[in-house]
Parts: C-alpha cells; sequence; structure tokens
C-alpha cells in the first residue's frame, strides 16, 4: 500500500491533526489508594479515563481544584525515608 493510502478507518487518526488540549498531567501516574487522587495531577481515575471526552468549561472546572487536591496530598503523605528508612527500622 503507497504512503499517501490509508486504510478507509485510519482516516482522520493522525496526532498531529488532533486540537491541542490543556491537560494538567505530568507524567507521574500513580494513584494514592486512600483518597483516589493522583499523586502527579489531582485528578481521579474517572476524569484522567474520559478527559478527552468532557467539554473544555468541564476540564476548566476539574483544573481549579488540582492545585488543592494535590496540596492535601502531600499533607498527608510524609515521606518514610525510602530504603534507608526501611532498613533503619529492620
Amino acid at each position: 500500500m503507497a504512503d499517501d493510502q490509508q486504510l478507509p478507518y485510519l482516516q482522520g487518526m493522525n496526532a498531529f491533526d488532533l486540537p491541542e488540549i490543556e491537560t494538567p498531567c505530568i507524567k507521574v501516574c500513580v494513584v494514592d489508594p486512600d483518597t483516589g487522587f493522583c499523586i502527579g495531577c489531582g485528578r481521579t481515575r474517572m476524569e484522567i479515563g474520559s478527559w478527552l471526552g468532557l467539554s473544555p468549561s468541564d476540564r476548566k472546572s476539574i483544573m481549579a481544584s488540582l492545585g488543592e487536591r494535590v496540596e492535601t496530598l502531600t499533607l498527608r503523605k510524609r515521606r518514610r525515608g525510602g530504603r534507608q528508612g526501611r532498613l533503619a527500622n529492620s
């Protein structure tokens, strides 16, 4: 198949043709089991999964609350010293 030909179901599926969507993602995707919030961006798994389908106003509304969510996550979670802390306690 020639490079300039695409299968009909692939037409329009070029990532470069998609509009840019504002996202709070910082590529640190770990969901805190206690709160259900991602420790990187503060969103819930449901919010992350539905992000592309949300309206711009819904995304802005969620993003307005993320700073507070992430702040409370960092206040609740205290570092335990990593490997050194585990070795010191054994």
